[in-house]
Protein backbone atom coordinates (compact mmCIF):
# COMPACT_ATOMS: atom_id res chain seq x y z
CA UNK A 1 0.00 0.00 0.00
CA UNK A 2 2.85 2.40 0.83
CA UNK A 3 4.36 1.74 -2.59
CA UNK A 4 1.15 2.74 -4.32
CA UNK A 5 0.92 5.93 -2.24
CA UNK A 6 4.53 6.80 -3.06
CA UNK A 7 3.89 6.19 -6.75
CA UNK A 8 0.79 8.40 -6.73
CA UNK A 9 2.69 11.08 -4.81
CA UNK A 10 5.50 11.03 -7.38
CA UNK A 11 2.90 11.38 -10.16
CA UNK A 12 1.10 14.25 -8.43
CA UNK A 13 4.32 16.13 -7.66
CA UNK A 14 5.52 15.74 -11.23
CA UNK A 15 2.17 16.92 -12.57
CA UNK A 16 2.16 19.91 -10.21
CA UNK A 17 5.67 20.73 -11.40
CA UNK A 18 4.55 20.67 -15.04
CA UNK A 19 1.53 22.85 -14.27
CA UNK A 20 3.71 25.29 -12.34
CA UNK A 21 6.02 25.51 -15.36
CA UNK A 22 3.05 26.43 -17.53
CA UNK A 23 1.91 29.08 -15.05
CA UNK A 24 5.49 30.42 -14.93
CA UNK A 25 5.79 30.89 -18.68
CA UNK A 26 2.29 32.37 -18.84
CA UNK A 27 3.29 34.94 -16.20
CA UNK A 28 6.36 35.87 -18.26
CA UNK A 29 4.32 37.07 -21.24
CA UNK A 30 4.07 40.64 -19.93
CA UNK A 31 7.65 40.85 -18.67
CA UNK A 32 10.46 42.52 -20.60
CA UNK A 33 13.18 40.39 -22.17
CA UNK A 34 15.85 39.14 -19.81
CA UNK A 35 16.03 36.57 -17.08
CA UNK A 36 16.30 38.69 -13.93
CA UNK A 37 12.54 39.16 -13.44
CA UNK A 38 11.71 35.72 -14.74
CA UNK A 39 13.93 34.05 -12.15
CA UNK A 40 11.87 35.74 -9.42
CA UNK A 41 8.68 33.98 -10.51
CA UNK A 42 7.13 32.04 -7.62
CA UNK A 43 5.70 29.63 -10.21
CA UNK A 44 9.21 28.82 -11.43
CA UNK A 45 10.36 28.05 -7.88
CA UNK A 46 7.21 26.05 -7.26
CA UNK A 47 7.97 23.99 -10.37
CA UNK A 48 11.53 23.34 -9.20
CA UNK A 49 10.37 22.36 -5.71
CA UNK A 50 7.65 20.01 -6.97
CA UNK A 51 9.90 18.37 -9.54
CA UNK A 52 12.73 18.04 -7.00
CA UNK A 53 10.45 16.46 -4.39
CA UNK A 54 8.94 14.28 -7.09
CA UNK A 55 12.41 13.01 -7.96
CA UNK A 56 13.12 12.12 -4.33
CA UNK A 57 9.83 10.27 -3.99
CA UNK A 58 10.50 8.54 -7.31
CA UNK A 59 13.77 7.22 -5.89
CA UNK A 60 11.81 5.69 -3.02
CA UNK A 61 9.45 4.09 -5.54
CA UNK A 62 12.37 2.57 -7.44
CA UNK A 63 13.61 0.99 -4.21
CA UNK A 64 10.32 -0.87 -3.92
CA UNK A 65 9.31 -1.67 -7.51
CA UNK A 66 10.94 -3.00 -10.64
CA UNK A 67 11.58 -0.17 -13.08
CA UNK A 68 9.65 -2.09 -15.77
CA UNK A 69 6.52 -1.79 -13.62
CA UNK A 70 7.16 1.60 -12.00
CA UNK A 71 8.07 3.66 -15.06
CA UNK A 72 4.97 2.92 -17.15
CA UNK A 73 2.87 3.92 -14.13
CA UNK A 74 4.23 7.46 -14.54
CA UNK A 75 2.10 7.66 -17.67
CA UNK A 76 -0.65 8.72 -15.27
CA UNK A 77 0.99 12.12 -15.65
CA UNK A 78 -0.37 12.26 -19.21
CA UNK A 79 -3.86 11.77 -17.83
CA UNK A 80 -3.46 14.36 -15.08
CA UNK A 81 -1.83 16.96 -17.32
CA UNK A 82 -4.54 16.45 -19.96
CA UNK A 83 -7.24 17.08 -17.35
CA UNK A 84 -5.47 20.22 -16.13
CA UNK A 85 -4.92 21.44 -19.68
CA UNK A 86 -8.61 21.04 -20.46
CA UNK A 87 -10.17 22.29 -17.24
CA UNK A 88 -7.63 24.80 -15.90
CA UNK A 89 -6.04 26.22 -19.06
CA UNK A 90 -9.18 25.68 -21.18
CA UNK A 91 -7.17 24.04 -23.94
CA UNK A 92 -9.05 21.99 -26.53
CA UNK A 93 -8.71 18.20 -26.26
CA UNK A 94 -10.05 16.16 -29.16
CA UNK A 95 -11.54 12.68 -29.23
CA UNK A 96 -8.30 10.95 -30.21
CA UNK A 97 -6.58 12.48 -27.22
CA UNK A 98 -9.34 11.28 -24.88
CA UNK A 99 -9.04 7.81 -26.42
CA UNK A 100 -5.32 7.89 -25.70
CA UNK A 101 -6.06 8.90 -22.11
CA UNK A 102 -8.47 5.97 -21.78
CA UNK A 103 -5.85 3.57 -23.16
CA UNK A 104 -3.24 4.90 -20.72
CA UNK A 105 -5.66 4.39 -17.83
CA UNK A 106 -6.31 0.84 -19.04
CA UNK A 107 -2.58 0.14 -19.18
CA UNK A 108 -2.05 1.52 -15.70
CA UNK A 109 -4.87 -0.66 -14.38
CA UNK A 110 -3.32 -3.74 -15.98
CA UNK A 111 0.12 -2.94 -14.57
CA UNK A 112 -1.35 -2.03 -11.21
CA UNK A 113 -2.28 -5.66 -10.66
CA UNK A 114 1.43 -6.26 -10.01
CA UNK A 115 1.47 -3.92 -7.00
Amino acid sequence: MITLLLLLTACLLTCMGQVSQKFAVESWRDLPDGWALKLRSPWLWSALACLGLGLLVWLLVLQRLEVGIAYPMLSLNFVLVTLVARFVFDEPVDGRHWLGVALVIGGVVLLGRHL
